[in-house]
């Protein structure tokens, strides 16, 4: 569950001090983001594709980020790995690992820290496992650069006991077959047995259940949660799908325009949530445990324009509710993540008691 300190100061500059420094028996997250922006000037303007995004995960929990196509998730996830230092990005604040702030390290400690420490599930297992070569000797390579004194037999030896690990079949063939010779669900099986191959703490999974029908969905969730209590592992889960994460998560940091508009921990975002926009989440889910009473409901309109971002609330143009906050606010001001029970903020101007009432006669008859 979040460190409710994380989210007294959501919406201020954090501090310099480095977690260790904190007052005693506060207890240290082993991933601390704090006021992380990533903008990439353009020709056409700044995209602000992360914006101040605050949070904290502990080992063995699991973090939640989801939002549509555009909201900043896989930015968050490769600002976090400094896959933007070589890049025109420009990327401000802190990221903690385990008292470390990745964002003042050299990029040597950084190569020593990603692949080793942190590993990530990238989106498309295709593209990022290399063709021209087979899956064992890319499994290797990440093996042998991180342990320099282990022998190219027994990095071998390592690859075929992950690719059994994740369930792949008669893994000691299989482990010098190439990419395109193993089907989707295997690729990612393959891809999730390379990010293993160094007992990472920290496992980013950027939609690792895509383009995989629903029983290969179901075995690589399932295999997660193994390798999880196995290693105890922090994991960030970037989906679309609130199912999984449902399925997944201890607590869901919900993005909107490059921003957190809500974040808390998992029952409470999904049976008691606060932002119109995890309301528009929820409503266009199918239900098939039950007969639904009404048509899904999604949000209408479409994702804002990260180098154009609206005034104020980034959602008030799809916000059915916006009119109702007095003085224009939702146009004018950017609300601030405020606390609305323990360890669950919200960034919207509605009140507290008006969000309840809005919540219980228009969006839960429809959950």
């Amino acid at each position: 569950m979040t460190d409710t300190s994380a989210h007294s100061t959501a919406g201020a500059a954090p501090s310099p001090a480095a977690p260790s420094a904190k007052a005693a028996g506060e207890k240290t997250a082993y991933l601390d983001v704090r006021d992380l922006k990533v903008h990439f000037p353009t020709d056409d303007g700044l995209v602000k594709a992360v914006d101040g995004l605050t949070f904290k995960l502990e080992r063995g929990k699991t973090i939640g980020i989801v939002g549509e196509s555009g909201s900043g998730k896989s930015v968050t996830s490769q600002g976090i790995l400094g896959l933007h230092r070589r890049t025109r990005a420009r990327a401000s604040g802190q990221i903690w690992l385990d008292g470390e702030d990745l964002m003042t390290v050299s990029d040597e400690r950084m190569r020593e820290l990603r692949g080793n420490k942190m590993a990530m599930i990238f989106q498309d297992p295709l593209s990022a496992l290399h063709p021209y070569y087979t899956i064992g000797s890319q499994i290797v390579e990440a093996i042998r650069v991180h342990h320099s004194d282990t022998s190219k037999s027994a990095a071998k030896a390592r690859a075929v006991d992950l690719l059994g690990l994740v369930g792949i079949p008669n893994p000691t063939r299989r482990v010098d077959q190439y990419p395109h010779e193993f089907s989707g669900g295997m690729r990612q099986r393959a891809m999730i047995a390379m990010s293993l191959a160094n007992d990472p703490s920290l496992l980013i999974a950027d939609e690792p259940t895509t383009a995989l029908d629903v029983t290969v969905q179901a075995q690589i969730l399932d295999l997660m949660r193994k390798l999880q209590q196995e290693f105890g592992s922090a994991i960030i889960m970037i989906t679309h799908d609130l199912g999984v994460v449902a399925e997944m998560a201890n607590d869901i940091l919900v993005m909107y325009g490059g921003k957190a508009v809500e974040y808390g921990p998992v029952n409470d975002v999904f049976y008691r949530p606060e932002h119109p926009y995890a309301w528009g989440l929820l409503s266009s889910m199918p239900r098939l445990d039950r007969v639904r009473s009404a048509r899904l409901n999604p949000v209408p309109g479409n994702p804002p324009s990260l180098i154009n971002i609206p005034p104020g609330c980034a959602f008030h143009p799809r916000c059915r509710y916006a009119a109702e906050v007095a003085g224009d606010a939702c146009r004018t001001q950017v609300p601030d993540l405020l606390g609305t029970g323990p360890d669950h903020v919200v960034r919207c101007h509605l009140a507290q008691s008006r969000r309840a009432e809005l919540f219980a006669a228009d969006v839960k008859p429809l959950l």
